[in-house]
């Protein structure tokens, strides 16, 4: 459970910053992933980055119990499989464009990115 609060931590933390700073400088991140869907050394770095964070996750928590913790692993698994399909198919990730490319769509992101973070950091913060 030591592992499941540190992730959840982290998890908490990065999605609230990334959250938070979308809703705050929503241009300025709509030109960030726009240029992520132009330059492929990007998305070749991201594609490492997913892979090393997946099989990190899934090396130290791959928890299939009927809890909260459950969604850690998933975590992993999405984020292994998303770097891998970078790598594989790096214009893979032109499939979202639509929503960086709405301001509005963008925002919506942010909110749901923020509330994700609130629940992560609460579980990591505040273990029962």
């Amino acid at each position: 459970m030591e592992t499941s609060i540190l992730i959840a931590k982290i998890i908490g933390i990065i999605y609230l910053s990334f959250g938070l700073g979308i809703l705050i400088n929503t241009k300025l991140y709509q030109k960030l992933l726009e240029q992520l869907l132009i330059d492929p050394s990007i998305r070749i770095l991201g594609g490492v980055m997913s892979i090393i964070i997946g099989i990190l996750i899934l090396e130290y928590h791959n928890v299939w119990e009927a809890n909260w913790t459950i969604v850690i692993s998933i975590i992993g698994w999405i984020a292994l499989i998303k770097g891998i399909l970078l790598l594989t198919f790096p214009k893979f990730i032109t499939i979202v464009k639509p929503i960086f490319d709405s301001e509005k769509s963008l925002r919506v992101l942010a909110v749901l990115v923020i509330l994700i973070g609130i629940v992560f950091a609460y579980l990591g913060f505040n273990p029962a």
